[in-house]
């Protein structure tokens, strides 16, 4: 998508001295709005500030808001937005008469409309890879509270030796893959989208199907994204195929499991567990029915650590700069 529609109808530049001076003298007045409903750390908001900054720009702060009328008035006069989990809707793009680019600090972008921001000519970003070790990590956290019966007194397993199954071998399926090895953990994946060489270069057994994964491995690790193809798709068809005693650990997003077909399999098999950092909307009834099988943190955390933090926004800072200055657009993810 580029930048070429920041130059105004009737402003040929033709020199390149000239256009430099004319960019030079845009970009100098860009208003960068940080938005987020819960803030970053001020470690990052300082190092945001510093990138910023450091280019040139102004910066905005919108934290802790309350209402959206707050973001659509902060918004009105915005060149770039960063957000963490904010919503960027029409009613957003609508209201951002300058906006040209957003940035969500984090991998996940399912809060962001994409056709809309490609409507309104707005570049979107995310930040892949930035807390992708913090997600893995709170992945074999999980895994070790759940073969260790929630840490309730009683003798539980260990994760030496068991088969892992990493569903989508992205950047998070990555570093879950280097941690679970560190474990003893016999490691296998499936990604469509990746090369069967990558994961042999991690020194991990590549699968060919979704079946094939869940039939083979008794510790399920879930990275997809929450995509047409890939929302109710952990299905009690999938799941069923897990051999004895079975553990599905979901750090990835709520709505790829079907709840339903997944209470019901828990319900007809007393070996299978679920843990997750994202709340079901059965919360309750699960607690209620498989106490010591089912753990869900109080809200989303995978991301939640102060390293990841400082990576994910400092690098949707640097982004936005290059975007302005080179027209870099390597992370968008709107066509």
């Amino acid at each position: 998508m580029g930048f070429s529609y920041l130059i105004p109808a009737g402003n040929p530049i033709n020199h390149t001295k000239h256009k430099e001076i004319y960019f030079t003298t845009l970009l100098k007045n860009m208003k960068v709005l940080v938005a987020t409903e819960k803030p970053f750390a001020k470690v990052a908001v300082d190092g945001i500030r510093q990138v910023v900054e450091k280019a040139g720009y102004e910066l905005a702060l919108l934290e802790k808001y309350t209402d959206k009328k707050q973001l659509l008035e902060a918004v009105a006069d915005a060149d770039a937005l960063i957000i963490r989990s904010d919503i960027v809707d029409n009613a957003v793009l609508d209201a951002a008469k300058q906006l040209k680019i957003v940035v969500r600090a984090g991998a996940g972008f399912d809060n962001i409309d994409l056709e809309a921001a490609t409507a309104h000519k707005v570049v979107a970003m995310n930040t892949p890879g930035q807390n992708s070790n913090a997600v893995a990590e709170l992945a074999l956290g999980l895994m070790v509270y759940a073969v260790r019966n929630l840490y309730n007194g009683t003798s539980g397993t260990e994760l030496k030796g068991k088969k892992l199954g990493i569903h989508a071998f992205g950047n998070v399926g990555r570093n879950v893959a280097r941690i679970a090895q560190g474990f003893g953990m016999d490691v296998y994946a499936y990604d469509a989208y990746c090369p069967d060489q990558v994961m042999i270069d991690a020194k991990v057994t590549p699968l060919h199907s979704a079946e094939e994964l869940y039939r083979t491995c008794n510790v399920i690790s879930l990275h997809i994204p929450a995509t047409a193809e890939t929302k109710q798709s952990i299905n009690y068809a999938l799941l069923s195929q897990m051999p004895q005693p079975a553990l599905l650990v979901n750090t990835a997003r709520k709505e790829v499991v079907n709840e339903d077909e997944l209470i019901r399999l828990m319900q007809d098999r007393s070996d299978f567990r679920y843990v997750t950092d994202i709340m079901p909307a059965a919360h309750e009834k699960m607690n209620e029915l498989f106490a010591g099988r089912y753990f869900a943190t109080p809200k989303k955390m995978g991301a939640q650590t102060a390293e990841a933090n400082i990576n994910a926004g400092i690098a949707a800072a640097n982004q936005i700069v290059d975007f302005f200055v080179n027209g870099n657009t390597r992370f968008q993810v709107n066509k």
